[in-house]
């Protein structure tokens, strides 16, 4: 079975997908462009919330583990003025990135710290931290491209995780699910599946082995499932496609359940 990027690799990926999010702003016209998979956001709304983030992230690991993201990167997040000249922006958003990634190796991927998700599938510490930053430089990545004009597919090894860390960080929960029990297969063109059940324990997600996966076997007792690439896949978890870019088997009527769902923890 294949494995997960290691921390070193992950640490790689969000430098090379804040270098491919540059070099994106620095092709549009200009930092008013409208950003169409962000409604209401301009280019400059769109680097200042990664920068942003980078910055609050890089502050929460460095506070260590804690039960509410400490005050100072709450105020500081708050506070936070971005540059609004391109050729001052782009050095900034560079620096907000070193920032994080100075953060996550001075505190090791087993650091904890304080998170917004459920720590059933993702640990709340550096190491789920640097996991889903990659995912959130790379979609945003995508988002600044369309801004420009010329978006891109997620590179298949960010993509490829991306899948599984969404369903691991954004939709893991002990909440029960408020509707019959089922499940949801994705199925990524590259070869690489999981399922997420859900039902009155809440959802979770497992690898479906490649096997498996290649022969149908169990596949009935999925309520509906997902076909496409990663990079498409992790673009319609994070609402970035529509269902129609996707082939879904089954009731496709559950994945407007599960989108709607709001667990309560």
């Amino acid at each position: 079975m294949e494995k997960n990027p290691g921390f070193s690799d992950l640490l790689r990926l969000i430098d090379e997908r804040s270098t491919a999010f540059r070099a994106a702003v620095a092709a549009a016209p200009g930092l008013d462009a409208q950003v169409p998979t962000c409604p209401g956001w301009t280019l400059l709304d769109l680097v200042k919330h990664l920068g942003g983030g980078d910055r609050y992230w890089a502050a929460i690991v460095g506070a260590g583990p804690a039960d509410a993201p400490s005050a100072e990167a709450t105020v500081a997040r708050a506070a936070l003025e971005a540059p609004r000249e391109r050729e001052v922006l782009l050095p900034w958003l560079a620096a907000s990135t070193q920032l994080l990634l100075s953060a996550l190796r001075e505190a090791g991927p087993d650091a904890g710290c304080w998170a917004w998700w459920s720590a059933q599938q993702t640990p709340r510490a550096s190491g789920g931290v640097a996991r889903h930053r990659v995912q959130e430089s790379a979609v945003h990545t995508y988002d600044a491209q369309l801004a420009a004009g010329a978006p891109q597919p997620l590179p298949a090894e960010v993509a490829l995780d991306g899948v599984e860390e969404f369903l691991f960080t954004c939709v893991a929960t002990p909440s029960a699910w408020p509707h019959k029990p089922t499940a949801f297969d994705f199925h990524t063109a590259e070869g690489r599946s999981w399922r997420l059940t859900v039902d009155g324990d809440g959802a979770a997600s497992i690898r479906i082995p490649a096997a498996t996966a290649a022969t149908g076997e169990d596949s009935d007792a999925a309520g509906a499932s997902i076909h496409g690439t990663a990079s498409e896949l992790v673009l319609y978890l994070y609402g970035r496609i529509p269902d129609e870019s996707l082939h879904v088997d089954g009731d496709a009527g559950l994945l407007d359940l599960l989108r709607a769902w709001e667990p309560e923890e």
